[in-house]
């Protein structure tokens, strides 16, 4: 039995406004959260990617336009906290596009252990699109600050696999919450069946 609920127009109005305020400023949490290093949160000196696990628990239920989307723009600002190279877009962007057409084939069910491995394969697909964009730099520039191609993929391999891990881990923080505000606003916003 569905329970049919009658929602006004105000109350509609309300709850969209509730719904960007929580969705910016759960972004803004993520956003400060990056470079904060509490004890528990960093292994072999690499934090969580707290920007792409927001990012996979938007895509996980939009488009991959809108994932890919928001992965730019989430790219933005982490480049704006960190530096215009490498980049954060290519791997963010990227990052949304795939975790929503995952979920949109349905390869993967939709709860704690799927995000989790979610997180950790797409950590390390983001990390892999910084490692390539050094060593492109390394390759490309004679005046390359960055050690050689092998020093770069053996740290590549480290920072990529620290994040993944500690990513996967704390995913479900932010995943939970925001998915179950996500499917109650659906509820509340959905028209009214006869």
């Amino acid at each position: 039995m569905t329970i049919s609920r009658s929602v006004s127009l105000g109350q509609r109005r309300r709850y969209r406004w509730i719904n960007i305020g929580l969705v910016m400023g759960s972004a803004l949490l993520c956003t400060l959260l990056l470079p904060m290093r509490l004890p528990g949160m960093v292994l072999f000196g690499v934090a969580p990617s707290w920007l792409l696990m927001w990012l996979v628990a938007w895509s996980v239920q939009r488009s991959g336009v809108e994932g890919a989307i928001v992965g730019f723009i989430l790219g933005l600002v982490h480049d704006g906290l960190t530096g215009y190279f490498p980049t954060h877009t290519l791997g963010l962007t990227l990052v949304g596009f795939l975790t929503a057409r995952i979920q949109k084939q349905r390869f993967i069910q939709e709860d704690f252990v799927s995000v989790a491995i979610i997180v950790f394969g797409m950590t390390v697909i983001a990390q892999t699109i910084m490692a390539l964009q050094i060593t492109a730099y390394h390759l490309v520039s004679s005046t390359s600050p960055y050690p050689g191609v092998p020093a770069i993929w053996l740290q590549h391999q480290r920072i990529a696999l620290s994040s993944a891990i500690l990513s996967s881990l704390w995913a479900p923080a932010i995943y939970y919450p925001l998915s179950r505000w996500w499917a109650h606003y659906e509820q509340i916003m959905a028209p009214p069946s006869n």
